[in-house]
């Protein structure tokens, strides 16, 4: 199956592709961009995805996973969406929380419709337009988040037959993503359940590339069975390089029912041409296939053999993950207060410390978990710190926090301030988030504060 060109033919495709990706302009929105084959940030830095598949359509419940893969050291995560076709739709709130949980445990998102498996071949898949359709449907939750995710438009788009269109229906969607408004980078799944074996994604990329009236679109090719080979492995990405492409692994893994990947060569080739990758899967694979589990029941501290591999060997996640920069360079939510040189010599005893005030919402809600956020207030002096403070009366837990350092015992939480976001100006605010459980009930605490 896995046809190949002749010498000549492969070198002046190589040749076309490269002319036509010569010169492309770089992508110039606040987020993600494509420039040479390179995938940067909203800081210009260049980003090599290094993180794991989760499958969280099947798991909702399961957000956990994110900062257990986070502490692991990935620097993405690919999450696994339903647009409702084939399995239970993920909506607006749902992925809003998706994002937001990514980017409290400092983790790039990128997002995929899982119902386009293999369509063409796989009953009940759907195609790349109506995977468009689920996409501009959550316009106002992808807005503004270009920073940190990137859309990945459908899984494995099409089967082992009728895959002709593939370049196609990928230029036409794309078009449709940015006359929609989407302005983030674009991922764009290899026919042949994502292996390409027949070449369709390699030798058409340029123009689909070339489609995109912003230039910002990533390719991914999903590696098992048809990889075996070093060979193999380092032609089809090298290619790419070649060709001023830009390309990434998006699902690998160690052992296949359709053969066995040599994974050491995917990590290895990877790391020495700045490659990105993303293993399948966290947790909860099922048909036989339950050997793809890097955790057993999503516990970070029991690793499988495969997970093992790819988070702590050579070449893994721990080794070569870098976070992506706009993490650290995300600005204090309120700036620190400038106070003009004292007109008068300053008194003996320092006046008192400002108060604070702090109010507590939940913003998020599904069955046994939320988001909440509390927002702290200074009262009408400067203060150089907050200490926040509740006291859960149903139960409720706080399992994942954000720009604050949280504290438990029993039901009572404190929250304190990080370094960028302890001083206010009179009057003025900042906020900090979590995420929760509860089940039953889930009353709003009072919540007091205290300023330094």
């Amino acid at each position: 199956m896995k046809t190949r060109l002749s010498a000549v033919a492969a070198a002046l495709l190589a040749l076309l592709v490269a002319v036509l990706a010569f010169g492309q302009p770089a992508h110039a929105a606040a987020g993600f961009s494509v420039a040479n084959g390179r995938l940067y940030d909203a800081n210009g830095t260049e980003f090599v995805m290094r993180g794991v598949n989760h499958a969280h359509t099947w798991y909702p419940q399961q957000t956990s996973s994110f900062a257990d893969v986070k502490a692991l050291g990935a620097n993405t995560v690919r999450v696994v969406l339903s647009s409702g076709d084939r399995w239970t739709r993920n909506t607006n709130a749902d992925v809003a929380n998706v994002i937001s949980t990514c980017k409290g445990n400092r983790l790039i998102c990128v997002l995929e419709v899982h119902d386009t498996t293999g369509y063409g071949e796989q009953s009940g898949a759907i195609t790349l337009d109506r995977a468009v359709d689920y996409w501009l449907s959550l316009a106002d939750v992808l807005a503004g988040q270009e920073r940190f995710v990137i859309v990945n438009i459908g899984n494995e788009p099409y089967g082992n037959q009728n895959y002709a269109s593939w370049a196609t229906d990928n230029a036409n969607a794309i078009k449709r993503l940015r006359a929609g408004g989407l302005t983030h980078t674009i991922m764009v799944d290899a026919p042949n359940w994502g292996q390409d074996w027949s070449f369709t994604m390699r030798d058409n990329a340029a123009s689909v590339f070339a489609a995109d009236p912003a230039r910002n679109t990533v390719f991914s090719i999903h590696m098992y069975g048809v990889f075996d080979t070093a060979a193999e492995i380092s032609d089809y990405l090298g290619r790419f390089r070649s060709a001023g492409l830009p390309i990434v692994v998006g699902e690998f893994g160690f052992n296949h029912s359709d053969g066995d990947p040599d994974e050491d060569t995917i990590l290895a080739y990877s790391q020495a041409n700045g490659i990105g990758w993303l293993g399948w899967s966290w947790s909860g694979n099922g048909g036989g296939v339950e050997y793809l589990d890097l955790a057993t029941s999503f516990n970070p501290a029991n690793l499988t053999t495969w997970g093992q591999r790819l988070f702590n060997g050579a070449n893994g996640i721990r080794q070569t993950a870098r976070e992506a920069s706009v993490f650290s360079s995300i600005p204090p939510t309120t700036p620190p207060p400038t106070t003009p040189p004292p007109t008068t010599p300053p008194p003996t005893t320092p006046p008192p410390a400002g108060g604070c005030t702090a109010t507590y919402t939940v913003t998020g809600q599904w069955q046994g978990g939320f988001q909440g956020e509390v927002r702290v207030t200074a009262g009408s002096a400067a203060i150089t710190g907050w200490t926040t403070r509740w006291t859960f009366a149903n139960g409720q837990s706080v399992s994942q926090t954000w720009s604050a350092t949280v504290t438990s015992s029993g039901a009572t939480v404190t929250a304190r301030n990080v370094d960028y976001n302890g001083r206010l100006a009179a009057g003025a605010s900042t906020t900090f988030g979590f995420i929760g459980g509860w089940t039953g009930t889930n009353s709003l605490p009072a919540v007091s504060c205290t300023a330094s």
